[in-house]
């Protein structure tokens, strides 16, 4: 399975870290120096993505300036000598024709995002990432899935789980486990959000997707689940009853973004993966808690 396009699903209005999202795209607050979107392109790049797709909504255009060239910044930092600071630009600049930009009018959930990128991806498996879900791994998260489901079967899906306590399972969508071989195992069934007591295991779907596109057409007329949104997972739990699910317990720290605490955590955690911030962060943390 060849694996070349990804969505990120960007027309998200960012409710849970108001008022910093009212006039800036959640996917555009900063963790340490790059813009969430940032990393999880960062991350598709790592594992082969060649074209990306991003499903935008209104008062996301900034989201498309952040990957197009901004002339007159190259200029002043040319005339400036800041060769570094190109460079890095340089770096995270997109191939020409490598990124597609499309509209969801109206916030009608994960499903309809992903359904509106259709004509974009084509009849091709394809990614799917959430840009305010970060994994902090050396090996990126959707590269261990890419490098999973090259072992699978033609028609096969791989969705990325993770452990989470028995007593809040109620709050995410959880997966059955099948037949397992190492940290991927066969998806013994889908239940998103289910009743306290009732989960089929802890493992919970988080924001990393590797779907057929015949889950367009499921999607098309997908009814509205829960919070009145047409939920990606249900199209899954549709998908499945005709293609094989797959699980991978990625290697990595997941960190939610899209909630206040989370990005707080995600900001401390990368700064500390940074060598030349490391120790300084430390020293500024260690003056803060009084030691």
């Amino acid at each position: 399975m060849k694996i070349r396009k990804a969505v990120f699903p960007v027309a998200g209005l960012g409710t849970r870290v108001l008022p910093a999202t009212k006039a800036m795209p959640k996917e555009m607050l900063t963790i340490v120096d790059k813009p969430l979107i940032q990393y999880v392109y960062d991350e598709a790049r790592e594992a082969g993505i060649e074209h990306f797709i991003f499903v935008t909504g209104r008062n996301k255009n900034v989201i498309e300036d952040h990957f197009d060239r901004m002339f007159e910044l190259d200029a002043t930092l040319a005339a400036r000598g800041k060769k570094a600071e190109q460079e890095i630009l340089a770096q995270n600049q997109p191939e020409a024709g490598a990124v597609s930009f499309t509209r969801q009018q109206a916030p009608l959930g994960l499903g309809h995002a992903v359904w509106c990128a259709r004509d974009i991806v084509g009849n091709e498996p394809f990614a799917v990432v959430l840009p305010d879900e970060l994994v902090l791994n050396t090996t990126g998260c959707l590269k261990q899935m890419i490098e999973t489901a090259s072992s699978l079967g033609e028609k096969s899906n791989v969705i990325a789980v993770e452990a989470v306590p028995d007593h809040l399972t109620h709050q995410y969508g959880i997966c059955g486990v099948g037949k397992r071989t190492g940290k991927m195992f066969e998806v013994d069934g889908m239940v998103e959000k289910p009743a306290k007591g009732t989960a089929p295991s802890n493992l919970s779907i988080t924001g990393r997707y590797i779907l057929q596109p015949e889950i367009f057409k499921i999607l098309e007329t997908q009814e509205r689940g829960a919070g009145g949104e047409i939920q990606l997972t249900d199209a899954m739990i549709g998908l499945s009853k005709s293609q094989k699910f797959y699980g991978v317990e990625f290697e990595g720290e997941r960190h939610d973004c899209g909630s206040k605490p989370g990005f707080l955590r995600a900001n401390i955690a990368y700064g500390l993966k940074r060598p030349e911030l490391r120790d300084g962060l430390i020293a500024e943390m260690k003056k803060y808690l009084g030691q």
